[in-house]
């Protein structure tokens, strides 16, 4: 039987406080009829009004802030998702992006792309840095593990590093596409003021990047095809697709699929003729 409720902000708070320990926060345990913390606690910590605070949970506070809101998920300790969740449940709309430089991936996350074995796959960073990659990839992209961390980023590649330009089929074209996603997703990611050393040095080392960048042009990642021209297979196409990581808004993973079955032979031939040449 489902329990109506017309205050679902008020009950996401209710919930959340008692979920907590007093003591962690310094508070006396004295005298508690109810676990977790009291309401003025709440308010307390989130620097607002005992009795404003009371009005919100019981759903005649109005709309809040989201500042306040800000206030209210530091003082409940409220996770990335939780404080996501409070903000539509108060507002309707998600918080402003806080962007965080990635911090790797899990292991469980590398085994999912050692799982594809002929097809290349990268996960990367809202910034385009490169943190993880299989085999596939490092046959047919870039042997990445070669590279210094700060060269692991794509735009780098694109546009500085000769022998990725060279594998370009339409290297302009790929180029163009790579700069307007990238510009897409720094936004998104609101990493904008974050990668402004990143701009700066390549407009400064690549008059191509400068001239594309000035052109503010964006576009999704999306899905599409990509053409490389290896050095010892030749032209291969492949299919690629983008797709968010679950609970990790930094990152994104890339999965490159063989066009055609020529392609995919072709692929495996690569992939296989380096196993057996790997220490």
């Amino acid at each position: 039987m489902s329990i109506p409720d017309d205050n679902l902000l008020g009950t996401y708070l209710r919930d959340r406080r008692t979920k907590l320990d007093p003591a962690t926060f310094g508070f006396s345990m004295t005298r508690r009829r109810t676990p977790g913390l009291r309401r003025e606690e709440v308010a307390q910590r989130a620097n607002v009004s005992a009795t404003w605070y009371t009005w919100l949970e019981q759903g005649r506070g109005g709309a809040p802030s989201a500042d306040v809101l800000e206030r209210i998920a530091h003082a409940l300790m409220l996770t990335n998702v939780e404080r996501e969740h409070l903000f539509l449940l108060a507002l309707g709309r998600p918080p402003e992006v806080r962007y965080q430089a990635s911090e790797g991936v899990t292991p469980r996350l590398q085994r999912v792309l050692d799982a594809l074995e002929f097809a290349p796959a990268i996960i990367k960073t809202a910034t385009w840095d490169v943190v993880a990659w299989n085999r596939a990839a490092t046959v047919m992209l870039t042997d990445y593990a070669t590279l210094a961390v700060e060269q692991r980023n794509i735009l780098r590649l694109i546009f500085l590093n000769p022998r990725v330009q060279a594998a370009q089929h339409d290297w302009e074209s790929v180029a163009r596409f790579v700069v307007a996603a990238f510009r897409a997703d720094v936004a998104r990611a609101g990493a904008s003021r974050s990668i402004q050393a990143l701009v700066d040095e390549l407009c400064q080392a690549s008059p191509d990047f400068e001239r594309i960048w000035r052109d503010h042009d964006v576009r999704a990642y999306g899905e599409g095809t990509k053409q490389l021209k290896h050095r010892a297979a030749g032209l291969i196409a492949m299919e690629y697709s983008s797709f968010a990581v679950d609970g990790r808004p930094d990152l994104s993973m890339v999965i490159y699929n063989p066009a055609t079955q020529e392609d995919a032979e072709k692929i495996a031939l690569l992939v296989k003729a380096q196993y057996k040449t790997a220490p």
